[in-house]
């Protein structure tokens, strides 16, 4: 395989190493970052404006539903 020479800041070379996992080589880390790994924060941030507004509504709502439910159930439980 053949290889490149790059030329980076200092700065820009602690940024990276800071990112780099223990396992992997810089190669591995610039192909992660560049894509050419399954990225599992890919979809990180998809929900935006009103998109998101109304999930986090819904999550909310699913949140309270679970709360009520569980103290029901524990009152039930426990006589209380």
């Amino acid at each position: 395989m053949a290889t490149k020479t790059l030329t980076i800041r200092e700065d820009v070379y602690d940024r990276l190493k800071s990112m780099k996992r223990d396992d992997e080589s810089f190669s591995d880390l610039l192909d992660r970052l560049s894509g050419g790994e399954e990225d599992v924060m890919k979809g990180f941030g998809v929900f935006s404006g009103e998109e998101g507004e109304e999930f986090a509504a819904g999550v909310e709502e699913a949140s309270e539903r679970m709360d009520r439910d569980f103290k029901e159930r524990a009152d039930d439980l426990f006589g209380q």
